[in-house]
């Protein structure tokens, strides 16, 4: 049983928070309803991203198993059969789908809402893995959508209007993890050999501009969003400090890409840097009092 829960990298599911965030900042988090609704759809994306995982690690087998890291994985090492693996995926894939069902009917969720943004994501994940990861740009361009549409499903599966400020920092923050992923990929491929063909399409030069750009927009629009009349009127305008948290994590990724080229595995940062994790605490804890003990 560990081999499959290894094969469905359950510590990935970390990613699948992004669902409770238009929760969170509505001010309702403390809504049993609406809570559970949010879990439900973290549970669906779970699965769903677990499935794609399975896939994944189906097709980059043999590639995985040069790598120095990826070649303990369950498929590539051995202790989980390629056909055992197709086998897992379809029992993912159904059991997301009963999940689903009994889901949408029991928490009076949409159906059409959520199956569609989990069906675009799989639809969009599936080409990711069999082709279009191979592709330079589009890759972490659909790395970031996938940020995305977690949002969105959060905010369908408990009715919350998703801002437009929202999508767009979402998007830009996932950016710069998949590119300093981009970039620590190509720093272990000087040492191992590259291991994916995306990496053709980049060099680690062109991936610290992209990276500083991404970064650079993601500071400024968030500096933005503190600055507009609609976040200053629901978090009041105490919410402009908050931009010294994002500075600060953005700056130590920065410096854990850059400095110490540790960000092939963005997970791995956000599990083990004791730096990123307080200042986000910190950055959730201001919010927690900006929406729930204001006056």
């Amino acid at each position: 049983m560990q081999k499959y829960i290894a094969l469905m990298r359950a510590e990935q599911w970390v990613k699948n928070f992004f669902v409770f965030l238009p929760l969170f900042f509505s001010g309702n988090f403390l809504h049993f309803h609406l809570l559970l609704k949010s879990v439900f759809a973290f549970l669906a994306f779970s699965l769903a991203s677990s499935a794609v995982y399975v896939i994944n690690d189906f097709k980059d087998r043999h590639a995985d198993s040069a790598h120095p890291e990826k070649k303990n994985r369950p498929i590539a090492s051995g202790a989980v059969s390629p056909r055992k693996a197709l086998v897992f995926f379809v029992v993912l894939l159904l059991a997301l789908f009963i999940l689903l069902v009994v889901g949408t009917s029991c928490l009076e969720v949409s159906f059409p809402n959520i199956g569609l943004v989990i069906f675009i994501y799989l639809l969009l994940n599936i080409a990711y893995t069999l082709e279009l990861k191979h592709v330079a740009i589009i890759d972490v361009t659909i790395v970031s959508l996938g940020f995305v549409l977690r949002v969105v499903a959060g905010g369908a599966t408990t009715s919350i209007p998703i801002s437009q400020w929202a999508i767009l920092l979402t998007f830009v923050l996932a950016m710069v993890l998949a590119l300093g992923k981009r970039r620590g990929e190509l720093i272990n491929s000087g040492i191992s050999g590259k291991t994916r063909r995306a990496l053709d399409g980049y060099n680690v030069q062109f991936a610290d501009i992209a990276l500083s750009i991404s970064v650079t927009l993601a500071i400024v629009s968030y500096l933005m969003f503190t600055v507009t009349p609609e976040a200053q009127l629901r978090f009041g305008k105490e919410v402009f400090f908050t931009v010294l948290f994002v500075v600060f994590a953005f700056l130590r990724y920065l410096q854990q890409t850059l400095v110490y080229n540790r960000t092939e595995s963005p997970t791995q940062v956000a599990y083990k840097d004791r730096y990123i994790q307080i200042t986000v605490l910190l950055w959730m804890f201001s919010f927690l009092l900006l929406i729930y003990f204001k006056k």
